[in-house]
C-alpha cells in the first residue's frame, strides 16, 4: 500500500514546468543566434520553388483549393446533402424574419440568405458556419436604415398614399422601401470594403479585444432590443418608431390584434418547446426537428381562415419577388453618413462569425484564419450588396442545425443556398399569406440562447468579479446608448480593467504602443507618455536646476556648509555623530589635496530649499513596441529625444518586443550612438524586467558611500576618520537591534554639505 501510495504522488521533478534561457538583449540575441533569410529569394531562378510558392499563395486566398481536392465523396456527400436541405429550410424562414429587423420588405431577406454563401464557399476557412443574416447585426443595420429613411421623409398629401404611419398620415411606402433597400445595400457594400481592408492589413487580431464577457453582455443587450422591436409586430400595434419602444408599445396595447397575438404566442411556445426537445434528446434524435419550417403551416391556416379579411389589422408579408433583381451600384454619396456605423457593424459581424467558427474548428480539430475570414466576409458583403442584400455574418441556431444534421464542409452551405434559391423563384407566392407576427415570433424564439447568457453572470462573479462587471457594464451601456456606442463603451471599459489589473514591478513603468509611430501621432505619444508616468521629464529637469541654483546661493550666504572634500550621502548615522562630523569638517586641513566624490542626489527626499520638484517614482521605463510596425524619421528623432530627457533625470528607458524591421529603421535614422545603444532593446518585456531587477539587486547589494570612503581613507585623513565613525556606528546598531532607527542625515549637492 505504501508503495502504491508513493507511486500515486507526482514526482517532484515532474510537477514543475521550467524554461531557462539567458536574458536576451538585441546584441546578445544576435550574437548567439545568427539570423539568415531563407526562402524563395535564395532560389529566385528556381522554377520549382516559384511554382510551389505561387500555389501556397493561391491556397491562402482561395481555401477551397485546400479542402475540395481532399473531399471524401463517399463519406461526406450524403451528410452534406441532408444538412444542406435542413439548413436551407431554416435559412429561408430566418431570412424572411430578420428582414423585419432591417426595415426592408421581407423578400430581400431571402436574397441575403442566398448571395453571401456563394462567395464564402470559395473564400471562407470555416467548414461548418452557415453564412447569412443574424438578428444582432440586422438590428444594427436597421437602426442606420431607419435613421436615414424615416417615415416622415415620405409623407404625401391626398389619397395617393400606399400606407399610413402611427398618426394616420399617408406614406409613399414604395418610395420609402426602395430608399431603405438602397441604404441597406450601400451600407453592406461599405462594410464589405472595410472588412477586406482589415483583412489585407492583417488586423484579424482585433477580435482578441472582444472578450467573452464583453460579447456576452453585448449580445444579451442586442437580444433585448430585438425583443422590443419585434414585440410591436407580434401585437400588431402602430408606433411612431418602426422598431418601437416599450413605452410606445404598451401605450398602444389596447389596439392589439388578437389574431396576430395568438399566432405569435403559439409560434413562440411551439418553437421553444421543440428546441428544448432537440437539445435534451440530441443524442437520440438523428436530425433536429426543423420547427421554423413546420410553423409555415401557419401560412395555410392564414389562407384557409381568410384572416386578412376577417381581421383588418392582420398583415401578410406580401411583396415577394419570384425573380432576382439586377445588380445595382451603391450610392457612394451616402458613405459619409454611415461610415461610423459601418465600422462597428464590420467588427461585430466579423467577431460573431469568427467566435462561432472557432467553436466548431476546435471541436473538429482544424484551424480558421482570422485575416482570411475578414477577406471572405468582406467580398461576400461587397458581392451581396450589389444584389440588394443586407450585411451577412452567421446565425448561431442556423449553424447549429448545419453541424448537428451532419454537415462536414461548405458543400452543405452551397446546398442550403440552393434551397433558398428554390424558395425565391418557386415558393415565394406560396409564402405571401404568412403573417408577419409569425415571423416576428420566430425571431423572438431564436433569442432564447442569448437571454440564457444572463445566468453566466453569477458564475462570472464567483470566478472573476471584474469579468462580471464587464458583462453587466456592456449590457447596460448597449441598452441605454445603443448597440454601436454601447460596444465601444464596453470595449474601453474592458481595456481599462486590464490596465488596472496589470501589476508592474516597483519603480518600473511599462507602456505599450499599438500602432505605427509617425509624424501625425508622435505628439499624442508624448502626451500619453506623460500621463502614464505621471510627470513631465523636461519640467522635472528644469525644477531640479532651479533647486541647485538656490542651494548655491545658500552656500554663498553661509546658510549651508560647503567643504572641499565633496558631498557624500550618509544614511542611518546616530544622532550623536553629528557633532563629531561637523568637527571633522571644520578642522580639516585646507592644504590637503581633496577629490570630489560623486554622489547621486535623492530628489524624492526633503531638500533644504523651497522648490516644488515633482516626484519621480520610477527608475525604469519599458516601451513595448510589439505592435509598432513602422517608424518615420520624425518618430526616430523624437524617441531619441525622449530617451535623453528621461536619462538626465535618472530614468533608464528600455525597448521590448520590437519587430525585426524596427532595428534597421532605427539604424537608417541615425538612432544609435555612444549614449543610445542596442543593449537597451530586449526580445520580450519579461527579458527587460529581469534585466532591470538584476541591475537593481546588484546596486542594492553594494554601499557605494562606504566603499568610496574605504578607498579614500588611506589617502585623505578626513575619510579615514569618517570610516572609523561609520564602522563604530554600524557596530553599535548591530549590537542594539531594537534601537529606534536613527535620523536620516543626508547631503543635497555635489561639492556642498547640508547641515540640519
Amino acid at each position: 500500500m505504501a508503495a502504491g501510495g508513493r507511486a500515486s504522488e507526482p514526482l517532484a521533478e515532474l510537477s514543475h514546468y521550467v524554461v531557462a534561457r539567458p536574458i536576451y538583449s538585441e546584441p546578445g540575441f544576435q550574437e548567439e543566434n545568427e539570423r539568415r533569410s531563407v526562402g524563395c529569394v535564395d532560389h529566385l531562378f528556381s522554377r520549382r520553388c516559384s511554382r510551389k510558392r505561387a500555389f501556397q499563395i493561391a491556397k491562402s486566398f482561395l481555401p477551397i483549393l485546400e479542402w475540395l481536392p481532399n473531399y471524401r465523396v463517399k463519406e461526406w456527400l450524403i451528410s452534406d446533402i441532408i444538412s444542406g436541405l435542413s439548413t436551407g429550410l431554416v435559412a429561408t424562414l430566418q431570412g424572411l424574419a430578420y428582414a423585419l429587423l432591417v426595415a426592408v420588405p421581407v423578400g430581400f431577406g431571402l436574397y441575403s440568405a442566398f448571395f453571401p454563401i456563394l462567395t464564402y464557399f470559395f473564400l471562407g476557412t470555416s467548414r461548418h458556419i452557415s453564412v447569412g443574416p443574424f438578428p444582432v447585426v440586422s438590428l444594427m443595420v436597421g437602426s442606420v436604415v431607419l435613421s436615414m429613411a424615416p417615415d416622415e421623409n415620405f409623407l404625401i398629401e391626398g389619397s395617393n398614399g400606399t400606407g399610413t404611419n402611427a398618426t394616420g398620415a399617408l406614406i409613399d411606402t414604395e418610395s420609402r422601401d426602395a430608399q431603405r433597400v438602397l441604404i441597406a445595400s450601400t451600407l453592406t457594400f461599405l462594410v464589405g470594403i472595410l472588412q477586406v481592408i482589415f483583412g489585407v492589413l492583417q488586423i484579424g487580431f482585433i477580435v482578441r479585444y472582444l472578450a467573452d464577457p464583453l460579447v456576452g453582455g453585448f449580445t444579451t443587450a442586442a437580444a433585448f432590443q430585438v425583443l422590443v422591436s419585434q414585440l410591436k409586430i407580434v401585437l400588431n400595434v402602430s408606433t411612431k418608431n418602426y422598431n418601437g419602444t416599450l413605452v410606445e408599445t404598451f401605450e398602444k396595447i389596447g389596439t392589439t390584434n388578437i389574431a396576430d397575438l395568438i399566432a405569435g404566442l403559439l409560434t413562440i411556445f411551439v418553437c421553444m418547446v421543440v428546441k428544448e426537445i432537440n437539445d435534451r434528446f440530441k443524442h437520440k434524435i438523428p436530425i433536429p426537428i426543423p420547427i421554423e419550417v413546420i410553423v409555415v403551416i401557419a401560412t395555410g391556416i392564414s389562407y384557409a381562415a381568410d384572416l386578412e379579411k376577417k381581421y383588418n389589422l392582420v398583415t401578410p408579408i406580401y411583396f415577394l419577388n419570384a425573380r432576382f433583381l439586377p445588380p445595382e451600384p451603391p450610392n457612394v454619396s451616402l458613405f459619409s453618413q454611415m461610415i461610423a456605423a459601418s465600422f462597428s457593424i464590420a467588427i461585430v459581424a466579423y467577431a460573431i462569425a469568427v467566435s462561432v467558427g472557432k467553436v466548431y474548428a476546435t471541436k473538429y480539430d482544424y484551424a480558421i484564419d482570422g485575416n482570411q475570414e475578414f477577406i471572405a466576409f468582406g467580398f461576400s458583403n461587397i458581392f451581396s450588396g450589389a444584389f440588394s442584400c443586407f450585411v451577412a455574418t452567421t446565425a448561431l441556431s442556423r449553424t447549429a442545425v448545419q453541424e448537428s444534421t451532419g454537415g462536414k464542409t461548405q458543400v452543405a452551405g452551397i446546398i442550403s443556398a440552393g434551397i433558398v434559391l428554390i424558395s425565391i423563384v418557386a415558393l415565394g407566392k406560396l409564402l405571401e399569406p404568412l403573417q408577419k407576427s409569425v415571423l416576428a415570433a420566430v425571431v423572438i424564439a431564436n433569442l432564447k440562447g442569448m437571454f440564457m447568457q444572463v445566468f453566466d453572470v453569477p458564475r462570472l462573479w464567483r470566478q472573476n468579479k471584474v469579468d462580471a462587471m464587464i458583462w453587466v457594464f456592456t449590457c447596460i451601456a448597449s441598452i441605454i446608448l445603443g448597440l454601436d456606442l454601447g460596444l465601444l463603451a464596453g470595449l474601453l471599459f474592458g481595456l481599462l480593467t486590464v490596465v488596472l489589473r496589470v501589476i508592474e514591478p516597483e519603480g518600473v513603468k511599462i507602456l505599450k504602443f499599438s500602432s505605427p509611430i509617425f509624424y501625425a501621432n508622435i505628439d499624442g505619444l508624448k502626451s500619453s507618455l506623460k500621463s502614464t508616468v505621471g510627470f513631465d521629464a523636461v519640467k522635472v529637469y528644469n525644477k531640479r536646476l532651479k533647486a541647485l541654483r538656490k542651494i548655491q546661493k545658500l552656500i554663498k550666504k553661509g546658510k549651508l556648509k560647503a567643504t572641499k572634500v565633496g558631498l557624500f550621502k550618509i544614511i542611518y548615522v546616530n544622532f550623536f555623530l553629528k557633532g563629531l562630523l561637523l568637527e571633522l569638517l571644520n578642522n580639516q586641513d585646507p592644504q590637503v589635496p581633496t577629490k570630489e566624490v560623486e554622489i547621486q542626489v535623492d530628489w524624492n527626499s526633503e531638500l533644504p530649499v523651497k522648490v516644488n520638484i515633482p516626484k519621480v517614482p520610477i527608475h525604469s521605463l519599458i516601451l513595448d513596441f510589439g505592435a509598432v510596425t513602422f517608424l518615420d524619421i520624425v518618430a526616430v528623432r523624437s524617441i531619441k529625444t525622449i530617451i535623453k530627457e528621461f536619462e538626465r533625470i535618472d530614468v533608464r528607458v528600455y525597448f521590448a518586443s520590437y519587430q525585426d524591421n524596427l532595428i534597421s529603421q532605427l539604424e537608417r535614422g541615425a538612432f544609435f550612438d555612444d549614449t543610445v545603444r542596442k543593449d537597451i532593446f530586449f526580445l520580450t518585456v519579461h527579458d527587460a524586467v529581469l534585466y532591470i531587477r538584476n541591475q537593481m539587486t546588484y546596486s542594492d547589494n553594494q554601499d557605494p558611500i562606504f566603499e568610496k570612503v574605504r578607498i579614500s581613507s588611506s589617502t585623505f585623513p578626513f575619510f579615514h576618520h569618517l570610516a572609523l565613525i561609520l564602522e563604530v556606528s554600524v557596530a553599535h546598531l548591530k549590537s542594539r537591534p531594537r534601537t529606534v532607527v536613527p535620523k536620516k542625515w543626508e547631503c543635497s549637492k555635489l561639492g556642498s554639505f547640508c547641515s540640519t
